[in-house]
């Protein structure tokens, strides 16, 4: 049994139209999760270790200003496009296409003002939340107007997110969830006890600017190879890598299918992902550096929280032989990602 509730959780300042944000609590007997209407933001996931007490694992804001402000996408939807776009353009029924370079010299996560920064409409549901909003043709530089519902439900331990959208004119989508784990609880130092595992037999390789190169890699005998799991201090350590900014390349399926496991051992946490879409981008938190206060006046350094953001392939528009990101007028953009939270 869910229980949802709501309550205020303050309201936009002028400049973002000055409209009222809630705050909508799932809560099980094993999960309690905390959304917000700004970006459809996840603002807190407590999950019991096998000491059957509840930690907060997100990592975010006390309140909406921290949410407003500039931040690395703490816990929000991001559309209409996950990921980098190369140069911020692309080309779709002949016509070109410039968008915003946010992450120059390339279009990051919608722009400048993706998904992640709109007041959507939340409507309660027997065991979760409903969010719509529709997205204006031209917004950030994208043809046709876009209808999008994102849906969060909670069965026991399970999070579902489910994400669809319509589209008037053919159009790229790719939706994700960027929330920031820490399974030893938001404002831990760092993530290099925690295990991890992808089930995916290659990944993306990348330019200076994170952009794919258009070729896919097999992980055998590299850093890349997770399909075991591996403790990330030790395997960074081993491969020298500066941490993980990468997309792998899931099993092209419809069906909801396992793609990766993330367990802190001290405390018996795990979480596994379970979805339908083609990629999962594995984040560690490089980009952090301690200069945010988050919840409790925590600070979060590199490499205190990682990502496991099921989406396309990173610039799929502008790459032929990577999974189809466009949505076409008829058609429905349909996908489901699943967090199942245990202790063991």
């Amino acid at each position: 049994m869910t229980e949802v509730a709501s309550e205020p959780f303050g309201r936009l300042p002028p400049e973002e139209g000055g409209g009222a944000v809630e705050k909508f609590v799932l809560k099980s007997e094993r999960v309690k999760v905390e959304v917000i209407s700004w970006g459809c933001t996840i603002t807190a996931l407590e999950t019991r270790g096998r000491d059957g007490s509840p930690l907060d694992v997100v990592l975010g804001f006390d309140r909406l200003a921290g949410y407003v402000n500039k931040h690395p996408y703490f816990g929000a939807v991001i559309g209409r496009v996950a990921n980098r776009i190369a140069n911020g353009k692309f080309t779709v029924e002949g016509q070109e296409y410039q968008l915003a370079l946010n992450n120059p010299p390339n279009s990051l996560h919608g722009g400048n003002k993706g998904f992640d920064k709109v007041l959507w409409t939340p409507e309660v549901l027997v065991n979760g939340i409903r969010f719509f909003r529709r997205s204006p043709e031209g917004e950030e530089g994208y043809p046709g107007e876009l209808k999008v519902w994102v849906t969060y439900t909670l069965d026991g331990g399970e999070l579902a997110i489910n994400y669809r959208a319509q589209s008037s004119n053919t159009t790229p989508v790719s939706l994700t969830n960027h929330t920031y784990f820490n399974l030893a609880g938001q404002g831990s130092r760092d993530i290099y006890d925690h295990e991890f595992s992808i089930e995916a037999d290659s990944y993306l390789p990348v330019d200076d600017t994170l952009i794919p190169t258009g070729t896919m890699a097999a992980v055998q005998d590299t850093a890349f190879d997770l399909r075991k799991p591996v403790e990330l201090g030790r395997h960074l350590q081993k491969f020298q890598l500066p941490g993980f900014d990468h997309n792998f390349c899931l099993e092209q399926s419809e069906a909801r299918r396992y793609c990766a496991r993330a367990h802190h051992p001290p405390s018996g946490r795990t979480v596994e992902v379970y979805t339908t879409q083609p990629g999962i981008q594995f984040y560690t938190g490089n980009f952090l550096d301690g200069s945010l206060k988050g919840k409790g006046g925590s600070v979060y350094p590199k490499h205190s929280a990682f990502c496991l953001e099921t989406q396309n392939w990173p610039d799929a528009v502008n790459k032929p032989r990577f999974p189809s990101v466009l949505l076409r007028p008829g058609e429905e953009y349909n996908h489901t990602t699943w967090l199942k939270f245990t202790a063991a």
